[in-house]
């Protein structure tokens, strides 16, 4: 049974939570509870919740939606995605409080729409930088080959209701003491769709779809990031007897880097130096999104300098030729410890520069010095 609870409290974010802070707390809970990370019983469920709340709340309507209606708004809930996540939308809150579709519903009288399906594709860090063209499979209902999606034998096809006339509805008029009301509903012979099948076809048994394997190419673009959707329109599973196809949501799930952080279109990266390259300047290699280089550390850099590579970061998505930049913070390490002539040097270095320091360990040359004078 899928989850009723609070959407907000699955993420652990107050209500009046930014984007930036929803983003962030779904980074974190889906790195936890990822199916392919966390093999803990029940992991596989709490990560759909997680991901449901996550699709509703990061975007503007639908989170709109549901503040002011609840789950009722997003149509999610009990009725779930389906085998891959369906998304039913306004339409399924119209038909509560009105009893008829909203408006771009699939209406009466016509073949209802495939549901939309849902393919979590996991990604590495570098594809999702540079984009990347990947296969997907996945089963999904398509059109009966038998039938061509009718539902009728070969030979035979569809009538058209006798009981709604072909519209898929039935009228009822009532008296009241407010005058004559119309009540409207779906024709029970036919379900709505406005025609019969008198000899289904035994291949679907008149569903007019069958159980398929797909292969499909999909395009990732660069710079999606973790729970970013690509639409594929027409690519979700078949309608009832010949109804239109419904949409495929691929989503990405992207791993970890294990140095550099991203932050929307920009990396970070902690470089760790020592005292003497942070003095003395240095030439390191760094990890990039587009692989490793050198950079140049200046003589006399202090801790938590930042330097910045400007068109290092991650691709916008939608300013083409546009890039994030790469900053990276420097921490000088201070060693823990030293060998005999590591300390001497270090001494010699402190007297030069008239610094007192401890004298726990061996005497340095220059102590030994004073010592031999004195």
């Amino acid at each position: 049974m899928a989850s009723q609870r609070d959407y907000y409290d699955i993420l652990g974010v107050p209500r009046g939570a930014s984007d930036a802070d929803i983003k962030t707390a779904f980074r974190k809970l889906a790195q936890r509870w990822h199916p392919d990370v966390n093999t803990e019983s029940g992991a596989d469920e709490r990560f759909k919740e997680i991901n449901e709340a996550y699709q509703v709340l990061s975007d503007p309507q639908r989170r709109q939606a549901y503040d002011t209606f609840g789950r009722a708004g997003v149509g999610t809930g009990s009725e779930g995605f389906g085998p891959f996540g369906g998304f039913q939308g306004f339409g399924d809150l119209f038909d509560a409080f009105f009893g008829q579709g909203a408006p771009g519903a699939s209406r009466r009288g016509q073949p209802p729409v495939g549901a939309d399906l849902r393919y979590d594709l996991r990604l590495a860090f570098e594809e999702s930088i540079r984009g990347v063209e990947k296969e997907i499979e996945f089963s999904a209902l398509g059109r009966c080959d038998t039938c061509s999606g009718s539902g009728a034998q070969a030979g035979t096809s569809p009538t058209t209701c006798p009981g709604c006339g072909g519209s898929g509805e039935v009228r009822t008029v009532r008296s009241t003491m407010l005058g004559q009301m119309v009540n409207v509903a779906a024709c029970p012979r036919c379900g709505g769709q406005g025609r019969i099948i008198e000899k289904p076809c035994t291949a679907c048994r008149g569903d007019g779809r069958a159980e398929r394997k797909r292969k499909l190419h999909v395009s990732i673009p660069a710079g999606i990031d973790e729970g970013h959707q690509v639409r594929l329109t027409g690519e979700g599973e078949a309608g009832l007897r010949g109804g239109p196809f419904g949409n495929l949501y691929v989503v990405a799930h992207v791993a970890a880097h294990p140095r550099l952080e991203r932050r929307d279109t920009e990396l970070y990266l902690e470089l760790p130096i020592s005292i003497a390259q942070a003095t003395l300047g240095a030439t390191v290699t760094i990890p990039t999104a587009d692989g490793e280089e050198t950079i140049e550390i200046k003589p006399g850099t202090q801790p938590g300098t930042e330097i910045r590579l400007r068109g290092r970061g991650v691709p916008h998505l939608r300013r083409a030729g546009a890039r994030g930049d790469l900053h990276v913070l420097v921490d000088v390490i201070v060693p823990t410890k030293l060998t005999k002539r590591q300390r001497e040097l270090l001494a010699e270095f402190a007297a030069e520069a008239g610094e007192a320091v401890n004298g726990r360990g061996e005497k340095g040359l220059f102590d030994k010095v004073k010592d031999a004078i004195s």
